[in-house]
């Protein structure tokens, strides 16, 4: 395995992917906005694991591809990014959005995806090899009253992925997204407890999703096993985005 770039990696998702990544042997490039990137990089090495913590904001294309030079630099060709850092700074009906807080969340949570992704892809295309992951959410596909930022920024996400996956697919890249529903992070757990109780009955797992339990699909999608995978959007969601409208008695 060569070297997995993981943004957003001071986070409960962010860690654990590079928690699985590194379990499935690569090499991996933590990378958040403050100091979560060198504790996750310390994660992956008291696993055994081989690490780099690596601070950069991924609004700023310049810092995006020096951070993807440090890695290769450091831990070899980049031969996996996964595009997980995310924002959610404002929970408000679309008329209160300010034009500022909307362009914030897009700037972290679009742009700062395909900034984090775009460096590897010469490389990858001349090697013949390479795996393009973005975490997306269920929002994009269903949406989620009072985030419209953040909704609207997911679902860009999967027009990226896909238009990437039709540039790169001769040369050997897959790119994917993964759309998360509910997940037990710490910012979940913080929630109101009525909050939460309310979304797990919407759920038709009636649970929220553990953070390894995201980072195994991503995990799959780095793997081999996943080689001819690309252009999917996966919901990791506990069947959240399936309709429950029954014609029958309800039970």
């Amino acid at each position: 395995m060569t070297a997995a770039l993981v943004t957003g990696a001071g986070g409960g998702i962010g860690r654990a992917i590079c928690l699985a990544l590194a379990k499935q042997g690569w090499k991996v490039a933590a990378c958040d906005l403050g100091a979560g990137a060198l504790e996750a990089a310390e994660a992956v090495r008291a696993a055994g694991g081989e690490a780099l913590g690596l601070t950069w904001d991924v609004r700023d294309g310049t810092a995006a591809r020096q951070a993807h030079a440090e890695a290769e630099k450091e831990l070899g060709p980049v031969g996996a990014v996964v595009a997980n850092a995310a924002i959610v700074d404002r929970v408000a009906p679309a008329e209160k959005v300010g034009e500022e807080e909307w362009r914030t969340e897009v700037d972290v949570n679009l742009t700062g995806a395909f900034l984090s992704l775009q460096p590897a892809i010469e490389a990858m295309k001349e090697r013949g090899a390479g795996r393009l992951v973005a975490i997306s959410s269920t929002a994009a596909t269903d949406g989620l009253a009072g985030q419209v930022a953040y909704s609207a920024a997911k679902a860009g996400m999967l027009g990226m992925v896909r238009t990437l996956a039709l540039e790169l697919a001769a040369a050997g890249v897959t790119v994917n997204a993964v759309l998360p529903g509910m997940v037990s992070t710490e910012k979940v757990e913080a929630m109101p407890a009525e909050v939460k109780e309310r979304a797990r009955a919407h759920i038709p797992m009636k649970r929220f999703a553990t953070t390894e339990e995201v980072a195994a699909v991503v995990a799959f999608l780095c793997s081999d096993a996943a080689s001819y995978l690309t252009g999917a959007c996966l919901p990791a969601d506990g069947g959240i985005t399936l309709s429950n409208l029954t014609l029958g008695p309800e039970r």
